[in-house]
């Protein structure tokens, strides 16, 4: 049997010794975040994505093993346990195998077979299976008033029960029957009904192995709701071929008994459990790739670049209501909001251009951040009427962008917004978050509950503690990876940072009122509840820009100040140069001098050298600053100036298995299917695009009536700007 080591680094396909270093440290209470950015020596440069799928298995192992242990001592404790089951027990690799091996042994409700042993036809049951002799005439041995035996046919009959519980409590033909299913089983929907979403389900058929998780999440919601009724099906007959041919003894005096308990325990006993079994694995196989698809779309979404240094203008667009306005200066401050009318039922289009062209020239504001849901077409038309007239007498111009504003009005109404805007409407908060979410994604989407920001597919067709425990680790590792400003930072962005919980997330938020605002990394350790683990997890992911020490500004770990320091001592640096922040040429210098130089002279690996000298080349950097920011517009497309052939530049907003969804400025997004996703075959829409990307489309066709756009990506590189193009 292998160990859970041996098990991890097989399915992982890494070492031992990494698995063996990782299970340590995670064991020591370390988070994954800080592993995989600080103890890289230790773990061979794992990543966050290996690091998490290891603590998820290894805790699934462990699982594992805990029930191995158990079912062995209760069959044991029954005196039962054989060597033979002690080895199959001890090479079980899933709970459905184990259980498997388990079952007969397990305290059971009173059965058929149960009752049938009651009146004594145990034995008649094992001579039935010996196969040596007449069986009718044997069961005529059996009879008895008492016990309600009136004939040999009633005695057989009961005999049978005790034999097909035994066949359906066989491990092996469950594991053979539940992977024949896999490899050959069929599933097939039936329905009946009008302008249903599930039409396509009304008669169809797939294989079990070929089904995609976005049509198993489907079929199992239409069954849910009642639309469909949902089958499995396989060939029975090869199934009680198989069983058969795997009974000893089998005779001409007893196969037409032995086949007719085979046809009892198959339709009766195995079948039932089996599909409900196959259809629970193919659930859980959608949900772990709706929850993959899930996680990298939160993943990209959080990961945006933020638009820093502009003043932006929050619009929030509304009908009956109005739409809300909320101007943030360049740190995201709120300044000033108000409300306007240009839409129905006012149609106050010329106070509301007046309006905001006083708000937009009052506070300089660069970039509207306008709300993509109810109203934003009809906003829309009124922001590219204004944004000329602003350019035609002031030459200034204003651009706007199209922002999702899913969960904005979860976290308007939630607590959290409540203590962050307690003078406020829940819609003015609302329209801050819009034009937030431009300014810095990651910290204003961490807010919201993951769930709630709209990057998913049939999330609430899924296993809600799996999801939810999945995109924490997500937004986990987004926050980590950026950094976060120790004093600026909310409670709720300082709760996802490594080693900080709720309770310290508040007590460094007091701390920092009190002594208005940290001046060192070293002051954290002052923070209530703050101890030394805590400080070691969360320290390197906290950024101080007011501190003298320059270290502080950047991901350098402060257990690895003196080794920073004695590289830029090595490479020729003064401490000028440390308190300015200014290492010009540094990498240069690092590689002519060798980077395993020096980390034979300052004792650190040399992936610890290397996170360092690429912190100190840019200190207190954005990983996000590398990527494209969002396309920014002047003018407006409306779903009518659509043509096929027509070149668009686009948002990716969504990912699914099927393709990707990409908002082109017309309100309703495109869908570009995985199959014009790319010239070669794609397998996963992942592969060529994620969440937030910027990407050029043609239009391939436009259902105006149902508000369809299909788009394609195929043929589009540097050179396909021949054609109709409009941005």
């Amino acid at each position: 049997m292998k160990t859970i080591n041996e098990q991890l680094a097989k399915e992982l396909n890494i070492g031992e010794e990494q698995v063996q270093a990782t299970v340590e440290l995670l064991d020591e209470g370390n988070t994954v975040p800080f592993i995989a950015r600080y103890r890289k020596e230790k773990t061979g440069a794992l990543d966050d994505e290996v690091l998490r799928r290891l603590s998820e298995r290894l805790t699934y192992l462990r699982n594992l093993d805990a029930r191995r242990t158990d079912v062995s001592r209760l069959i044991e404790e029954q005196g039962k346990m054989t060597p033979e089951l002690q080895e199959a027990i001890g090479q079980a690799e899933t709970m459905t195998e184990l259980e498997d091996l388990y079952r007969p042994y397990r305290p059971k409700k009173r059965t058929r077979a149960m009752l049938a042993r009651e009146k004594g036809l145990g034995p008649l049951a094992d001579f039935i299976l010996a196969g040596e002799g007449d069986v009718e005439a044997k069961a005529q041995n059996y009879l008895s008033e008492e016990q309600g035996i009136l004939d040999g046919a009633s005695a057989i009959s009961q005999a049978l029960d005790i034999i097909a519980e035994g066949l359906s409590e066989n491990a092996e033909h469950r594991k053979w029957m539940r992977d024949y299913c896999l490899r050959l089983g069929t599933i097939s929907t039936k329905g009946e009904g009008e302008d249903s979403p599930y039409e396509m389900y009304f008669d169809f058929q797939e294989s079990v192995k070929t089904l995609p998780g976005h049509r198993i999440l489907a079929i199992n919601r239409g069954e849910k709701e009642g639309v469909l009724k949902v089958t499995l099906e396989v060939d029975q007959q090869i199934i009680e071929d198989h069983m058969m041919d795997h009974q000893p003894n089998v005779t001409t005096k007893n196969r037409p008994y032995i086949l007719k308990a085979v046809k009892d325990a198959q339709k009766r006993l195995i079948w039932p459990a089996i599909e409900r079994e196959i259809r629970n694995l193919l659930t859980e196989r959608a949900e772990r790739g709706a929850i993959e698809v899930f996680s990298k779309n939160l993943g990209a979404l959080l990961m945006q670049a933020p638009v820093k240094g502009k003043r932006v203008m929050g619009f929030d667009p509304g009908f009956r209501t109005g739409c809300k306005i909320a101007v943030l200066d360049e740190r995201g401050s709120y300044l000033e909001s108000t409300a306007v009318y240009p839409t129905v039922p006012r149609n106050d289009v010329r106070g509301t251009i007046k309006t905001l062209k006083a708000l937009i020239e009052k506070h300089q504001v660069d970039i509207i951040s306008l709300g993509n849901g109810t109203a934003s077409r009809e906003s829309e038309e009124v922001i590219g009427q204004m944004i000329s007239e602003i350019k035609k007498e002031t030459e200034r111009e204003v651009q706007y962008v199209i922002t999702s504003e899913s969960g904005a009005s979860v976290y308007s109404a939630s607590d959290l917004a409540t203590r962050e805007y307690p003078d406020l409407d829940v819609t003015v908060r609302g329209a801050i978050s819009i034009g937030r979410r431009l300014q810095d994604p990651l910290a204003e989407l961490v807010k919201i509950d993951p769930k709630s920001i709209g990057v998913g597919q049939y999330q609430h067709d899924i296993d809600q503690k799996r999801l939810d425990e999945s995109l924490c680790g997500v937004v986990e590792d987004c926050v980590n990876s950026v950094g976060v400003d120790l004093n600026t930072a909310t409670p709720s962005l300082l709760t996802y940072v490594s080693g900080i919980n709720k309770t310290i997330a508040e007590n460094i938020v007091t701390y920092r009122n009190e002594v208005q605002g940290f001046t060192s990394r070293k002051e954290l350790k002052k923070v209530k509840r703050l101890g030394d683990k805590a400080f070691e997890q969360c320290a390197g992911f906290l950024r101080v820009a007011e501190s003298k020490e320059v270290l502080d500004h950047t991901a350098v770990h402060p257990e690895s100040y003196a080794t920073a320091k004695s590289i830029l001592e090595k490479l020729g640096f003064e401490a000028k140069d440390l308190r300015r922040g200014d290492f010009k040429g540094l990498r240069e210098l690092a590689n002519g001098y060798g980077i395993a130089k020096l980390s034979e002279e300052t004792g650190a690996g040399e992936p610890t050298i290397r996170d360092i000298l690429s912190e100190l080349a840019k200190p207190g950097r954005d990983p996000r600053e590398e990527l494209p920011p969002p396309v920014f517009k002047t003018g407006v497309l409306a779903l009518a100036d659509l043509e096929e052939g027509m070149l668009l530049k686009g948002t990716v907003r969504n990912v699914s298995d099927f393709g990707a969804f990409v908002d082109i400025g017309v309100h309703q997004d495109g869908l570009v299917h995985i199959s014009q996703l790319s010239d070669r075959f794609v397998k996963n829409p992942m592969e060529v695009v994620k969440v937030g990307d910027i990407v050029e489309v043609r239009v391939l066709s436009v259902d105006r009536k149902r508000k369809r756009i299909s788009l394609s990506m195929k043929g589009l590189g540097p050179k396909s700007s021949t054609q109709k193009h409009r941005s």
